[in-house]
Parts: structure tokens; sequence; C-alpha cells
């Protein structure tokens, strides 16, 4: 392949630019704010678990007060009722036993319930304070998930703009060399590698290594205008610079 010795040469500047928008898109990759925004998502997802959690047990709770409630007040209307048959006129003397061991059973009963009620309303307060705890946690999470992602998207721009500049740069650099020249250029490119590099005295400037001397004494003798390739890495040589 042939090409001309100027033409070449921007393969130089098309290397470089490339270089930079690989090192953009590393950057972007590798931002400290996608680490900090997983983080953030963390403590969102681990402060959400232990607010349900805490809206659960106050939930339940909730509840047990209801019931415990609804037993007391059946106890305490079936105490009212005995109490008034009681006081009541025609009650024998069997009945009246009768009547008064189940008003004892029930105000042993209505006690069980009392200080079970109260034992609950003070399990309730104090998972209401968690509650209110773990909302305010859940809250600031949010907030801060919400700071970090605003920081993250702030950075991609500023490097998307660059890269936006890099490409447009890479654009005009293409339109400049020849169908053939660019082809062999970005075969080289996929691979991986630096596709080219200037040959400065006996070493490679894509790959960096110090090249053979016979090898090094075939690209000197060739004419200015073949493209020729480095031995070890494959890159485009690029003479005279």
């Amino acid at each position: 392949m042939k090409a001309d010795p100027t033409t070449q040469a921007k393969l130089l500047q098309l290397a470089e630019v490339d270089a930079e928008i690989g090192r953009l898109a590393h950057q972007r990759r590798t931002l400290p704010e996608h680490t900090q925004f997983e983080e953030a998502q963390r403590r969102v997802h681990d402060a959400r678990d232990a607010a349900v959690r805490a809206e659960t047990r106050a939930g339940d709770l909730d509840r047990d007060i209801a019931r415990i409630e609804r037993d007391v007040d059946g106890v305490r209307a079936r105490t009212e009722r005995d109490q008034a048959m009681l006081a009541g006129s025609g009650v024998g003397a069997k009945q009246a036993t009768e009547l008064q061991h189940e008003l004892d059973t029930l105000a042993r009963r209505q006690g069980v319930l009392e200080d079970e009620q109260l034992g609950v309303m003070e399990e309730r307060e104090a998972v209401g304070v968690e509650l209110e705890h773990a909302r305010a946690e859940l809250v600031a999470a949010e907030e801060h998930l919400a700071e970090v992602g605003a920081r993250r998207d702030a950075a991609e721009g500023d490097i998307d703009v660059a890269r936006a500049g890099r490409d447009r740069a890479r654009a005009e650099l293409v339109t400049a060399l020849p169908d053939d020249l660019l082809a062999d250029y970005e075969r080289i490119r996929a691979k991986g590698g630096v596709a080219a590099g200037a040959l400065r005295e006996s070493r490679c400037g894509a790959c960096r290594l110090e090249l053979d001397r016979t090898f090094l004494a075939q690209v000197r003798a060739a004419a200015a205008d073949d493209v020729v390739h480095c031995e070890e890495c494959g890159a485009i040589l690029v003479r005279g610079k």
C-alpha cells in the first residue's frame, strides 16, 4: 500500500485523538461518582427496608392494641351485666354465688388484659420513635442519592462535551484519509492496540519497543510513500517525524 508521507503523518494526529477518546471513555467508566452512587443506592435500600420493618411492626402493634381494647370492652360489658343482675331482685343464692365467681374471674381477666395493653402500648411508643428515625434516615438517604446523582450527571456531562469535541476532530481527520489507508488503520485499531506511531530513531512510537536493525534497514530503504508496519505490534510506522 502507498500513501503520501504528508497523509501518513495525519495518522499520528488520528492516533492521538483516538487515544484521547479512549482516555475519556475510561474516565467516564471509572468516575468515582459511580461508586458513590451505588453506595448511596444501597443506603437508600437499607433505609427503606428499615422503615418498612418499623412500619410493619407498628401496624402489628396497632392491631394488637385494637384487639386488646375490644377484649377489655367485652369484659367490662360482661361485668356491668353481671353486676346489674346481681343487684337486681329475684336472684337466688346459687345464682348470686355463680355471678360473684364470674365477676371475680372477669376482674382478673380485665387486670391481665390491661397489663398486656400497657405493655403493648409502651412497645408501640418505642417502635414509633424507631419509625420516625427510620423515616428521617430514608429522607436523608434519598437526598444524598439525589446529590450524588447530580454530581455524577455533571461529571458525565463534562466528559461528554469533551468527547463530542474529540469526535468532531476525528471526523475531520478521517475525511482527509484515503479509504484504503483508513481501512488499514481501523483494522489494526480494532485489535485493541495503537494503530499508528512515529518511528523515532530505532523505536516504534506505538508499542515503544526497540526495533531490529535488519528490519530498520528495510524500512529506511522503502520508498517514502510506502506504508510500513511495525514488526512488533503491527502499527503503521510513520517515518520522518
